[in-house]
């Protein structure tokens, strides 16, 4: 099977070069031209495919070479992108950054590679003419295997400076696609970890996407970027099925120890896995509740796909709105977000939170993935919280970053002792302790410690992990609601 979906790669040289305007406003353009867009985002980050999905009426997804695995890239792409007409892959930083250290894992260059698509450069043209085009060359010449198929030029100031920036691209080689000028209507506000998610402004959010569709549509060629997308090169291989995933017993990984197979068999239960968990009869699906709303907007659409494959019903919940949990909850999952936003909120909402201490405090499965961690410490800012977790989280200076190697200290509902993930941080908050006497994970690096709690039913950690690069995650997970 081969995916033939038409593609581009929407990279830069730099962060804040306009990746995301660009990317956001060609997916919205070509969205209402009447096309299926299916939009992706490289790399780790939450919000951007938020704002995606308001352009494109599709769930925004990532491809995460250090998260997943270099062979998922092209399976995870196929899969978001089924019956789409074209697909928009907005890259993650400068076109070949990627993780410290290891070298072009995790670039936007390498996914561009992996999914054989043509490269879009956006070029910050502000405060330069001429030094454009060797900018340009340098980038399309550096790895002959990416091939940069076209500019956009960004924030020229007038006619004549256009007129220079294209004179001096004439002898790239490389054409120029559009050229956009300043426009502080496309502007989205910034805070501590980056935009402010669509769910927080999304009245606002509209208008800031129409605006970027507006301004691209203007100032590109449409069908000239659409010709280039169908130049990608068939994608050979499946598209990624959770229903397929869940089922098989490990997930073949190159990029990981080979021993580390025996620990997901064991996380399954110790056999291979044959079927979805086992139900008596009668029994329903059970409920796993995830935590949704403007304070909880940081997860992967994977994750709830894998569960619901896993044979639960999954339900979303808002913590700062619902009084109760979910009826009928037998397990409870709450990612990332800004929960330092809404401590207040958060804490006046008694009954949510007793609800969900009285539920963690009873066996039941819990995962919690950074906001999540907050949301059950004592508390937050001096905020009561849940008190699942006899720990204190506070909003610290310095931002805590980057793609982590962890093992799995204790066994616990998502994964057996000496189970190895990636994943990421990515917060300016501290919790103190930083671990508890069965910690989640060891990390190796930046530097070797332990951190995150696992206690009764509960999973509670900093890291963000994707589930798609090992789905007895979620196998487990559903499992221990069956049996809690």
């Amino acid at each position: 099977m081969t995916s033939s979906v038409p593609r581009l790669v929407i990279a830069a040289p730099s962060s804040g070069s306009g990746k995301t305007t660009v990317a956001t406003g060609l997916m919205a353009a070509f969205a209402a031209r009447g096309l299926a867009v299916s939009p992706h985002k490289v790399g780790p980050d939450y919000i951007d495919p938020g704002y995606h999905a308001l352009a494109t009426g599709r769930v925004g997804r990532n491809l995460d070479a250090y998260l997943c695995g270099a062979e998922l890239i092209g399976p995870l792409f196929a899969h978001g992108a089924r019956g789409c007409d074209l697909a928009v892959v907005e890259g993650v930083m400068g076109l070949y950054d990627g993780a410290a250290g290891e070298g072009e894992l995790a670039s936007t260059a390498q996914v561009a590679k992996l999914l054989r698509a043509p490269v879009v450069l956006v070029v910050d043209a502000s405060s330069q003419s001429r030094s454009v085009a060797a900018l340009v060359h340098g980038f399309a010449s550096w790895d002959p295997e990416v091939r940069v198929a076209g500019v956009i030029l960004n924030k020229v100031g007038s006619e004549r400076h256009e007129a220079m920036l294209r004179e001096a691209l004439d002898a790239s080689g490389v054409p120029v696609l559009g050229v956009l000028r300043r426009a502080p209507q496309v502007d989205t506000p910034s805070r501590h970890l980056g935009l402010v998610p669509v769910a927080e402004r999304r009245a606002e959010a509209v208008a800031a996407v129409a605006a970027m569709a507006a301004q691209v549509a203007q100032g590109c060629d449409l069908d000239a970027l659409a010709a280039l997308a169908r130049s990608a090169g068939a994608l050979p291989g499946a598209a990624w099925d959770a229903a397929e995933a869940v089922e098989s017993p490990t997930h073949d990984h190159p990029t990981r120890s080979a021993e580390k197979r025996g620990p997901l068999v064991a996380a399954a239960g110790g056999e291979a896995f044959t079927g979805h968990p086992t139900r008596s009869a009668g029994q329903r699906a059970p409920v796993v509740a995830v935590a949704g709303g403007e304070a909880f907007t940081f997860s992967y659409a994977e994750h709830a796909e894998l569960l619901t494959a896993a044979g639960a019903e999954v339900v979303t919940f808002d913590p700062l709105r619902d009084r109760q949990l979910p009826e009928g909850t037998g397990g409870l999952v709450i990612g990332g977000g800004f929960p330092e936003v809404y401590a207040p909120e958060l804490s006046a909402n008694e009954p949510l939170r007793k609800a969900v201490a009285e539920l963690a405090f009873g066996g039941a499965p819990v995962a919690a993935e950074c906001a999540g961690l907050l949301y059950l410490a004592r508390e937050l800012d001096g905020q009561p919280m849940c008190g699942v977790i006899d720990a204190r989280a506070r909003m610290h200076e310095r931002l805590t970053l980057g793609y982590r190697d962890a093992v799995a200290v204790s066994d616990s509902v998502l994964a057996v002792a000496g189970t190895r993930m990636r994943g990421h941080e990515f917060h300016r908050t501290v919790v103190e302790p930083g671990a508890g006497a069965s910690p989640a994970w060891g990390v190796r690096a930046p530097e070797r410690r332990v951190e995150g709690f696992v206690q009764h039913g509960v999973h509670a950690s900093y890291l963000h992990t994707h589930w798609a690069s090992e789905p007895g995650v979620a196998r487990r997970f559903v499992e221990r609601c069956l049996t809690s």
